[in-house]
């Protein structure tokens, strides 16, 4: 399948030209001046010219992939694919839950809390800012999620979401028969391997690990959407982050 990309080089409402060196040249850079207002406000801006590219994309026959900062953006990825019609299975790797609501944050970062919003949980004011319909949480699987916060640990457990803690677990596992969007926030990388993260986790799979599995999840041929929430340039000097992000990536895309 062909893939068509897009760069928003954003963390959260703040800019990060530095990511802008990634762009070839047949990508899309969704960079819109961002309006006057609060963090959510400005952050919907950005999300919102995701999901018209990701409807434009399907449209076209291809596969819309997503770079960006953080994950609050798969908020656009989703809504885009909602309104092609597509209802997938979510399958998100990540070091941290981002399953975080207001009543459990010990910090207020709306980056802990994306998945939680997808799934219709604590804050909703950006999802409904580009219509999205909440996703069930029994189409959602998280992996590996190493690190949570311990309110955030209690409601992920009273959910229905799927938690493998073991990445490699899902090779095997029993996928529903429906399209797969695959979210990965860099960080779920060990850090011995990519340490350019604002929030590393000790532990996690080796890249060697992660290749296998996305080989496995490429070769299903049912991969629809990728976003991707990067590293951070300025601490990346050696661009090791940067190069072993962008090849799994590369593996999940190519193979399919």
């Amino acid at each position: 399948m062909q893939n068509s990309f897009i760069l928003t080089p954003f963390f959260l409402d703040e800019p990060w030209p530095e990511l802008e060196s990634l762009v070839k040249t047949d990508w899309q850079v969704n960079k819109p001046a961002l309006p006057d207002g609060d963090e959510q406000h400005r952050m919907s801006s950005l999300h919102q010219p995701l999901a018209d590219f990701v409807v434009d994309t399907i449209a076209n026959g291809k596969r819309p992939v997503s770079i960006a900062g953080d994950c609050c953006t798969a908020i656009g990825v989703l809504a885009g694919l909602q309104r092609a019609g597509i209802n997938p299975l979510l399958i998100w790797f990540d070091a941290h839950g981002d399953f975080n609501t207001w009543e459990t944050t010990p910090s207020g970062f709306l980056g802990g809390m994306p998945l939680a919003m997808l799934v219709g949980r604590g804050e909703q004011r950006m999802i409904n800012a580009v219509g999205l319909h909440p996703l069930p949480e029994s189409q959602v699987i998280l992996t590996d999620a190493r690190d949570l916060d311990p309110g955030e640990q209690d409601l992920l457990k009273e959910s229905s979401v799927l938690h493998l803690s073991d990445t490699s677990s899902i090779i095997g596992h029993p996928l529903p028969n429906i399209p797969l969007y695959i979210h990965l926030d860099a960080d779920v990388i060990n850090p011995n391997d990519a340490p350019a993260m604002n929030y590393l986790a000790p532990g996690g799979p080796l890249v060697s690990e992660l290749k296998e599995i996305f080989r496995f999840l490429a070769q299903t041929g049912r991969i629809v959407a990728v976003s991707v929430s990067t590293w951070n340039p300025s601490l990346d000097k050696d661009e090791c982050s940067q190069r072993v992000s962008m090849e799994l990536l590369c593996t999940l895309i190519e193979v399919n």
